[in-house]
């Protein structure tokens, strides 16, 4: 299935994009993210971030759809 991922500071970083579309067989983001943290070098744990789905934060097993925009949240610091 088609999925659009979105991706913000660090991980954006890495990736050398701020988002991309995917053909992924991941049933949850959990699993989403495990393939693309390999294929991009992510250093972050799936516990260090936060995923939404569709624009709402999500628990990291919320199966998933065709067409659903995922986003990875990494932690921020500011000032």
């Amino acid at each position: 299935m088609k999925i659009r991922l979105l991706y913000f500071a660090s991980l954006s970083d890495r990736a050398g994009r701020a988002s991309e579309e995917v053909d992924s067989l991941a049933a949850h983001p959990l699993a989403l993210y495990a393939d693309v943290r390999v294929r991009h070098g992510f250093e972050l744990d799936s516990n260090r971030l936060r995923v939404a789905v569709n624009g709402k934060l999500v628990d990291w097993l919320q199966p998933l759809a065709e067409g659903d925009e995922v986003v990875f949240l990494p932690p921020v610091s500011g000032g």
